[in-house]
């Protein structure tokens, strides 16, 4: 059973995390983009198993999360830290998906002292170093909504305003199969991710082109890239980049898998995590 709970933070704002419980190592979850951060119903069984606690909260802006307009990468750290902190919880590893992957990585490198190993699935590579190549192999849909975002909060914005649900987002038929399937558990996060408007996922995607407020580099701990090789929402070039700028990263590219098949490969992560603890 997982619990819902606020934590007030010193400026005022509020986030609303999730617990499993149990005495257990914990992952820190990283939710992608428009999602809320309760952790991955497909994964309890292998947690369960490994003896895993759930720890995870809603990006500003998404649910009860208070909106924090601005917001980077690199911000999540200090929210997964108070997170952590309410919980009891002084160490654990991070595992995130999407957009999620990138803050996983920013809690790497900016909570040594608390994190120790990262997993990022389907992650993006930071827009500012990786920009001549960022967009290449991505699809129309995805890119064009990210394009958007380079522009800033209004076109962005605007852009989502005038989407029709037709866009060519990259997903392949084995990821249409997976939300209908394995990982139907989508199918629950995303509209609930939307209730309150577009607001977090305007700052997901603002965030995901800006600076992301450390670099690859600084990162320290062990970490390990899963990226299905025909993803075009976010191209496997991606967490081929990362790989190269994160010393002794692993990196695992799955054949004719995608963006959220690469999800399949959860309970590996998920292990290779707990051999890390």
């Amino acid at each position: 059973m997982v619990t819902e709970f606020g934590v007030e933070l010193p400026d005022g704002r509020l986030l609303h995390a999730y617990d499993s419980g149990g005495d257990g190592p914990v992952v820190y979850w990283h939710h992608g983009t428009p999602n809320i951060g309760e952790p991955p119903a497909p994964l309890f069984e292998t947690a369960e198993r490994l003896g895993l606690r759930w720890l995870s909260h809603n990006r500003p802006g998404y649910g009860a999360s208070t909106p924090s307009p601005g917001r980077g990468i690199g911000s999540v750290a200090a929210d997964a830290a108070a997170v952590a902190e309410a919980a009891g919880v002084e160490r654990f590893v991070v595992m995130g998906h999407s957009s999620g992957a990138a803050h996983a990585l920013a809690c790497a490198a900016l909570l040594p002292q608390r994190v120790v190993a990262a997993a990022g699935i389907s992650g993006l590579a930071p827009h500012e170093r990786f920009t001549d190549r960022w967009f290449d192999g991505m699809a129309a849909g995805a890119a064009g909504s990210l394009r958007a975002a380079l522009d800033g909060r209004e076109a962005k914005a605007a852009h989502l305003a005038a989407a029709t649900g037709e866009e060519d987002i990259g997903f392949l038929p084995a990821d249409w199969e997976a939300l209908r399937t394995d990982w139907a558990w989508f199918d629950d996060i995303v509209p609930a991710a939307l209730l309150t408007g577009p607001g977090g996922l305007i700052d997901d995607d603002l965030a995901n082109v800006g600076p992301w407020g450390f670099e690859p580099e600084a990162i320290d701990r062990p970490v390990l890239l899963i990226h299905g090789a025909d993803d075009r929402m976010v191209p496997a070039a991606h967490s081929a980049w990362l790989a190269e700028h994160v010393k002794g990263a692993e990196l695992r590219l799955i054949p004719q898998t995608g963006h959220i098949t690469a999800m399949r490969q959860g309970a590996a992560a998920l292990e290779w995590l707990a051999g890390t603890l």
